[in-house]
């Protein structure tokens, strides 16, 4: 496979659930090149795809302290998963598979 695809998942971890109609962005070279609305299941199969190199995803979680959480990612070839785990009081992130 050329290239890298990416998807993503938020969840509320203060409520234990899967955290719907969160906005995702992911750009490349400061170009936007996916964005998304998180479903019902907090997640976003196909939220963006291009070469590999560094992409910056920003997301707008359900949270009244962390408006906006940005991540700067380096992603080679392949399918990549990149989660965000969010309350009032932490967020979290991980290299998913």
């Amino acid at each position: 496979m050329a290239g890298m695809t990416l998807s993503t998942h938020v969840l509320d971890t203060e409520h234990g659930t899967p955290a719907g109609g969160v906005r995702v962005a992911v750009y490349y070279d400061a170009a936007l090149v996916g964005e998304g609305v998180t479903g019902d299941d907090g997640r976003i199969s196909e939220l963006a795809a291009g070469p590999a190199g560094t992409y910056l995803v920003v997301f707008h979680p359900p949270s009244p302290f962390f408006r906006r959480v940005e991540l700067e990612v380096s992603l080679d070839d392949g399918h990549h998963h990149i989660p965000l785990l969010v309350s009032s009081y932490a967020c979290a992130t991980y290299r998913g598979s």
